[in-house]
């Protein structure tokens, strides 16, 4: 997959099949734009794209805005190239870029910059200062400036349509399975080990500090069934984020126990891909309790089919 930034583009290189959009999550109803942009191109000898945008549009309009993504820009970037996507390029939404009308959007950046001969958007995508750019338009200027223009239906999970809100909310209850289900493929953090307070040690739950991204969504506090990936390497895991309560701590932490595991992974790249709710995060009256919960943890986790 290519990757280009702000407009780099020259006339030598093909025209597109091009979406837009944020594509936060790269769900379901992502990749059936992505499939038809890839058939589209194939069809009509040109190149399957995705202009998004860095930072987030909403952290332009609200700066104090705490809104956490569900795929940091590198987990993007490897989510969109998994699927076949051939171009991605990707723009500042800066103040100069958030003012353009629809009209002026279409004409100075779909067709004189990237010359894009199709365009795919998702079923209520608008686009423009004050949202003046649709479908309605985009069928108006199309056959005048030389671009084809479809629109994608949602695709919907049980009564709603699957949208990266609708994740969002899902792991912001613990509901992991939908959320899983949403999406196509098991939501994960990754990041590096970093050193802890290292109690999990003194009683027989050694765990590894993950130090993610602070624009990354983290789901629910609590303890979660996981599949981690270490050292090219795989392993069964119960996942806690929160702020250990029961120990008395305060700041917000994510730490991961392997299962059937002791070596040292400090500073290490870890992945982890969440599986299963266990429970709420709890704070326990004594250690002796939270051992006892743990042992019941390790063993939901080790009868868990993976």
């Amino acid at each position: 997959m290519k990757i280009q930034e702000n407009f780099e583009r020259t006339s030598s290189q093909p025209s597109l099949a091009l979406s837009i959009g944020m594509f936060d999550g790269v769900h379901r109803g992502h990749q059936r734009i992505i499939q038809k942009l890839n058939h589209i191109a194939g069809v009509r000898n040109l190149e399957s794209a995705i202009l998004t945008f860095w930072p987030h549009p909403r952290k332009i309009f609200n700066p104090t805005d705490d809104l956490k993504l569900l795929n940091t820009i590198e987990e993007k970037k490897y989510l969109l190239s998994k699927d076949g996507l051939q171009n991605l390029i990707l723009k500042e939404f800066d103040e100069k870029f958030r003012n353009l009308s629809g009209e002026e959007f279409v004409k100075q950046v779909i067709v004189d910059q990237l010359k894009v001969k199709h365009l795919i958007i998702g079923h209520d995508h608008t686009f423009g200062k004050n949202k003046s750019g649709d479908f309605s338009l985009l069928q108006r200027m199309g056959p005048e400036l030389g671009f084809e223009v479809e629109q994608v239906e949602a695709v919907n999970y049980k009564d709603f349509h699957i949208s990266s809100t609708q994740i969002r909310n899902a792991l912001s209850m613990g509901d992991i399975i939908s959320a899983n289900e949403m999406l196509g493929y098991h939501y994960s953090i990754s990041g590096k080990v970093i050193h802890g307070k290292k109690i999990g040690r003194t009683i027989g739950y050694p765990t590894a500090n993950i130090e993610v991204d602070n624009l990354k969504l983290l789901p629910k506090n609590g303890a979660y069934i996981v599949d981690v990936f270490v050292k090219n390497q795989h392993h069964k895991g119960m996942l806690s984020i929160g702020t250990n309560p029961t120990v008395g701590g305060t700041e917000k932490t994510v730490e991961v126990y392997l299962l059937d595991f002791d070596e040292d992974i400090y500073e290490e790249e870890i992945s982890v891909n969440f599986r299963d709710f266990l429970h709420e995060e709890i704070k326990f009256e004594n250690l002796e309790e939270l051992i006892k919960r743990l042992d019941e943890d390790r063993e939901r986790t080790t009868k868990f089919i993976f």
